[in-house]
This record gives C-alpha cells, structure tokens and sequence, in this order.
C-alpha cells in the first residue's frame, strides 16, 4: 500500500487548523464515505480522542480517527464471527505498524516528545505558535493519506 499525499490529506489538516482535535480532523476527512454519519454526531463521537485519548497522551488521535473511519468501512458487526474479528484487527494492526515504522510510536507522548503525561485537561489554545510548534499536522497527514491509500487498494480487489 503506497502512501501519497492527497486531498482527504490536505482537507483533514486544514480540519486540525480550524481547531478540530486530531481525531475529528481524519475522521470528518471521510464524511463522504462514512456514510450515515451526520456532522454533528460525527465531531461528537471523535471528540473525546484528541490529545491521545482526551489529553492523556496515548495513542495519537490521528490513528484512532483513521481507525475509526476503517471500523465503520471495513468492520465486523457479528461477535461470533472470529475470522472477521480477527481479519479486521490484523488490519488495524497493519495501520498501526505503518504509522509507527514512519512515526517510530504510536503514542501521542511519544510523538510530542513528553517527558510524562498530562493529567490537564485545558487544551492549549491554537494559536499561530502552536501550530508551528506542534508536529500533529504531518500525523494527521499521514493517517488520512494512510486510509485513503487503503480505500484506492480495496476497490481494485
């Protein structure tokens, strides 16, 4: 699966510059594909994964967002079905890899080079500073050209 760079890409971090969290910004990337979502519900249920988990920095809300989108694509529903489950986290697991062979972690901390995590939970306010600061724009990138790269991939099979 080649990764490139795309729209979906440039849309999900023009979302993250607009002040939406990491997760919300790679999900809401693919509302058109993720169908029977509407907005509102769609930003809502991402909401609580920014920051690593609501900034508790573990794992990188690009990545859950990406999963996220991949669950409602490409999931399982019947809880009996193993071969499913277990294709379906193989795949989750194939992500994560790819994420971490380019990123070298998947945890938010990592990826901001904390030396522990917060407990605060007052986001840092987006200013012109912060986005220059902060290397979440290139996660965010990385997992919405991730998916977009996987969605190309299956509709060849």
């Amino acid at each position: 699966m080649d990764v490139e760079m795309n729209f979906r890409a440039e849309n999900a971090e023009k979302l993250f510059c607009q002040g939406y969290n990491c997760a919300q910004a790679v999900f809401w990337a693919f509302h058109d594909v993720t169908e029977g979502l509407n907005q509102e519900t769609a930003l809502r249920m991402m909401s609580s994964f920014g920051g690593g988990m609501g900034r508790l920095r573990e794992v990188c809300g690009a990545l859950t967002g990406l999963f996220a989108a991949v669950g409602i694509l490409y999931g399982y529903s019947d809880p009996d079905d193993r071969e499913s489950k277990a294709e379906h986290y193989r795949l989750i697991q194939e992500l994560a890899n790819r994420f971490k062979d380019e990123f070298g972690s998947i945890l938010c901390r990592d990826l901001l080079d904390l030396e522990e995590t917060t407990s605060d939970p007052i986001p840092d306010p987006r200013t012109q500073a912060y986005y220059q600061t902060r290397p979440c724009a290139g996660y965010i990138r990385f997992g919405a050209a991730l998916l977009e790269s996987l969605i190309k991939e299956r509709q060849k099979d």
